[in-house]
């Protein structure tokens, strides 16, 4: 079923792909703690104790790992929709 032509299918390949590296790589360095992304992490500005910080920290960086990897998944989805899209328009212009 053709639900978009063939340049709209042909971005969302290249964007879902775009998206998928991004997001793994993002997911990756939030996973390893990465004090580069330490300003995107949901946290207080300040904390009675050090153990305190460390442990709220922590755990938003997994979380934030979490949400990118699911982000991710979802590029997935997009990238199999375009795909078929594109192969689905690729075929109409054949015939």
């Amino acid at each position: 079923m053709k639900i978009c032509g063939p340049k709209l299918s042909l971005c969302g390949l290249i964007i879902s792909v775009w998206g998928i590296i991004q997001l793994v790589l993002m997911g990756i360095f939030f996973f390893i703690h990465s004090v580069a992304l330490i300003e995107d992490l949901p946290i207080l500005e300040e904390y009675h104790s050090m153990d305190e910080f460390y442990n709220a920290a922590n755990a938003a960086y997994n979380q934030n790992a979490y949400n990118c990897w699911i982000a991710a998944c979802i590029y997935v989805l997009t990238l199999l929709l375009s795909a078929q899209q594109f192969y689905v328009n690729s075929r109409a212009t054949a015939n």
